[in-house]
This record gives structure tokens, C-alpha cells and sequence, in this order.
């Protein structure tokens, strides 16, 4: 295929399973690599940003863990408040999110 050809392929509106949980499964890897980094660490004058740092990643790793239970039991990519997809870029950026970008805007 040419580079000069264009691209026609319409946007999706969904990941697949699989995508998704590829990328959760990456989430979940890069958060757990980052707590086993914290705690090497060990006690130092950084305490303080380590312990928000760590605080920071456990909550992420809770949604990325939640995020995984949804793709199994077939709810993830739909809105956990209005019930409406959320757009796979969305998704794409950060795919343990439970709300479309309108409902995470109302909930800050």
C-alpha cells in the first residue's frame, strides 16, 4: 500500500476484548513495576513523595483491576453513570476509565 493512498477506514466505536485487555494488562504491569520501584527505595528524605506516589498508583491500579472485571463480564467501554459509550480514543488514552469524558467532567 502506497503512503500517498488514503486512509478510509472509519473510526471505531469500540475495543475489542482483546485490545483492551492488552492495554489493562500494561496499566497493570507499569503500576506494579512503579510500587516494587517505591518500595526498593526504602525510607529516605523523599518519604512524603513516595507515599503520595504509592497512595497515587494503588487507586490506579484499583480502577485498572476494575477495568479488567468489566471486560470480562462484558460492561467495559459503557459509562458506569449515563450508560452511554465511551469513545474508544478515549479508551485508547486511558482505558481503565469507567465515564465518558461529559460525566467525569460533572463528577470533578
Amino acid at each position: 500500500m502506497s503512503l500517498d493512498t488514503p486512509q478510509t477506514e472509519t473510526p471505531r466505536e469500540r475495543l475489542t476484548a482483546h485490545e483492551a485487555l492488552q492495554r489493562l494488562e500494561h496499566e497493570r504491569a507499569s503500576r506494579l513495576t512503579q510500587l516494587r520501584a517505591i518500595r526498593e527505595a526504602g525510607p529516605d528524605a523523599e518519604e512524603l513523595m513516595m507515599l503520595t506516589q504509592k497512595a497515587t498508583i494503588q487507586r490506579v491500579l484499583t480502577e485498572v483491576e476494575a477495568a479488567i472485571t468489566r471486560v470480562q463480564d462484558g460492561s467495559y467501554g459503557v459509562c458506569r453513570n449515563c450508560s452511554g459509550p465511551i469513545p474508544v480514543e478515549r479508551l485508547e488514552i486511558l482505558p481503565y476509565t469507567p465515564f465518558c469524558v461529559p460525566c467525569q467532567r460533572n463528577a470533578a
